[in-house]
Formats: structure tokens, sequence, C-alpha cells
């Protein structure tokens, strides 16, 4: 996976431009954490499969995509989350909404400190505690820590005030602590976990575009 969002916005670039192998690089930069995302909102058995819609959705329209690596992933997550929610209305079943996220937008956002000792990506273990937090807290965490997005981009792509998005961030690591205290077996996961990312004062780039021939996940 790519460290350098530097490396990550030229290989998006690179991308537009027609460049397939820049293509397979920004995929495998950002599907691990994008899949962990979407199997917090289906499941497991459906995850791969929504993930590569939402892949073959990105090719189509990565034409269309103007910014750097922070909005690639970001743009990336709102791909997933509708096609998540397309899956779950095709098969009938509704995500399980732990509470309604608006009433936290009029307080005061706690410090984002909670995740701060949390340094690499979340292991499967960790990622069925999330599945079982509120569905606001595990998309805030899941969108903060794991996909990497800072509050203003995950806000952005939950329809949410960056408040809310931190609060519940928050809250659901604090759920996700104690739930880790109750199972013995996953002491050090949350050590598994990368920190909240914060804005980034850094200009957007852009580039040249070009159509792109459609993709398969073989391309990827």
């Amino acid at each position: 996976m790519l460290g350098d969002d530097a490396e990550l916005t030229a290989a998006v670039l690179a991308a537009q431009d027609g460049d397939e192998t820049a293509f397979r690089t920004v995929y495998r930069a950002v599907h691990p954490r994008l899949l962990g995302y979407v199997r917090t909102l289906v499941g497991d058995p459906d995850a791969e499969d929504v993930a590569s819609e939402a892949w073959l959705q990105i090719a189509r329209d990565l034409d269309r995509f103007d910014g750097d690596a922070d909005r690639f992933r970001g743009w990336a997550a709102r791909i997933a989350r509708n096609r998540a929610l397309d899956h779950i209305r095709m098969r009938g079943r509704r995500p399980a909404i732990g509470g309604d996220e608006t009433e936290l937008t009029g307080k005061p956002a706690e410090s984002d400190t909670a995740g701060e000792a949390i340094e690499a990506l979340a292991t499967d273990i960790t990622l069925s505690l999330i599945a079982r937090l509120p569905q606001d807290q595990a998309e805030a965490v899941v969108l903060r820590v794991v996909v990497g997005l800072d509050a203003k981009t995950a806000a952005e792509t939950l329809g949410k005030r960056p408040g809310a998005v931190r609060t519940a961030a928050h809250r659901g690591l604090k759920r996700l602590a104690e739930l880790l205290g109750e199972d013995p077996e996953s002491t050090g996961v949350l050590d598994a976990l990368p920190p909240q990312r914060e804005p980034q004062n850094s200009a957007v780039t852009s580039a040249s575009v070009t159509h792109m021939r459609p993709r398969t996940q073989k391309d990827m």
C-alpha cells in the first residue's frame, strides 16, 4: 500500500491519462481498506462482489474525478457506499442503524486522541468487532481510521457534518475498546488500526484527462 499521498495522487493522475499500470497501483493502494468499509455495510459474504462493482464504476468514471489522494479516497468511498446501499435494497435488507447521528451535530466533538496509538491496517477480528457497533459509529470508525479519511471528507461521504463524524468515531472507538475488553483473545487489536487522519493544507492537483477503455477486475 502506498504510504505517500503524493505517490497516490500521481498514480491517480497517470491512470486518468490512460496508464493501466498506474490504475493497478491505485487499486492495490486503496482496495484493502475500501473492502473493509464495504464489509461493515453488507457483511463478508457479499463484500467482494459489491467492492468489485464499486471498482468497475470507479474505472468507468475516473475521467470525471478531479483531486488529490485524500479526495480520491473519499470519492471511492462514496461510490462503494452507494453500491453497498443499492445491494442492501436489492436484497430487501436494511443496514442496522444504531440511532440518528444528527443528534450529535449540536454537541462539541470530543478529542480524536482515542485513536492516537493506532498504527497499522485493521485485522479481520477488528472489522468483525466494528460491525457490532451502531451503524453510524461503525461507518465513522472505518472511514476515519481504516479508509483513512479526514473528518471533512468522511462527512461528505456520509452526508453528515464533520463534528458529528468525529464524535461518532470517538464513541465508536470507545465502544470498540469496551468490546475488546470483553474478548481476551482480541487483546492488542486496537494497536492494529491506523491513526485517524486530519485535513492537510495541500493543494489539489489536476491534469489533462483522456478517456480510458473500460477495465475489468483482471486489469486490477
